[in-house]
């Protein structure tokens, strides 16, 4: 599986930031050229089904982060510092437990080593629910998708997904099928936990309900040199919502 890649700045450390469902590395363009600005080689990454990555009919973590580590090797990145959100948090975590030792530090976004219920259905209806056929424009998408979910700011984010083909028709940059089959697998536990000693942050919105303040105690056992960061007035999209504040921690995390 080789995965489609977005490098910004050519000199420093590498940092290697994974998306979360339905996102793409399209979403981390902004933060990437300011982390990069401080000095850091910055890799975003489609994760397979999602964005210019090839699409496969599995999606779970044990291969996402095989997927992780084909690209490491592929572009020769020692010990990178890896960052993923909600899914790609769990994607290096799991990469994490699988390959100790070929990472630097570990920055985890929102999302906890632990089960959470589908709760992404509902979205899945609306998109499906979108006639690519038909639409004229992004407009009419949009007026479909709201019929299913309300906040227009969730909706844009979807619709990034939204595109013309070589034959100027619309598609989707997500392989949706393989996604509503396999939710209930992207909320699942990660398999065989291992502790983890490197360095890690976990970085958590304040208005969020992914990591919890009973979570801790689990995810301090897994990686017991962890710290938790609470980004005050984000909800689950930290680094969209507060992106000031996000690179400001991350910062001083990996500094």
């Amino acid at each position: 599986m080789k995965l489609f890649s977005r490098q910004t700045g050519e000199t420093g450390p590498a940092i290697v930031i994974l998306h979360g469902v339905f996102g793409s590395s399209d979403n981390w363009l902004t933060i990437s050229k300011t982390i990069a600005a401080r000095g850091y080689r910055v890799f975003a990454l489609d994760q397979r089904n999602h964005g210019q990555s090839p699409r496969s009919n599995d999606q779970d973590y044990q291969s996402m982060a095989v997927d992780l580590r084909e690209f490491l090797i592929d572009h020769n990145l020692d010990k990178p510092i890896l960052v993923g959100h909600s899914m790609g948090g769990k994607t290096v975590m799991q990469y994490a437990m699988l390959y100790p030792g070929t990472f630097q530090k570990l920055v985890v976004v929102d999302i906890a080593p632990k089960f959470y219920p589908v709760h992404h259905a509902e979205l899945i209806r609306g998109l499906k629910a979108i006639d690519l056929a038909s639409i004229k424009g992004r407009n009419e998408a949009d007026a479909v998708l709201q019929q299913y979910e309300p906040l227009l700011p969730v909706r844009q984010f979807l619709l990034k997904n939204l595109y013309r083909n070589e034959q100027g028709k619309f598609d989707w940059r997500i392989n949706i099928p393989v996604i509503e089959r396999e939710l209930h697998g992207i909320g699942e536990e990660l398999i065989n936990p291992k502790i983890v000693t490197e360095p890690t942050l976990f970085m958590r919105g304040s208005e969020s309900p992914y990591i919890l303040d009973e979570d801790i105690p689990v995810i301090k056992r897994i990686f017991p040199n962890a710290q938790i960061e609470t980004i005050q007035g984000a909800g689950h999209w930290v680094q969209a919502e507060k992106p000031v504040e996000f690179v400001e921690v991350l910062m001083k995390f990996i500094a």
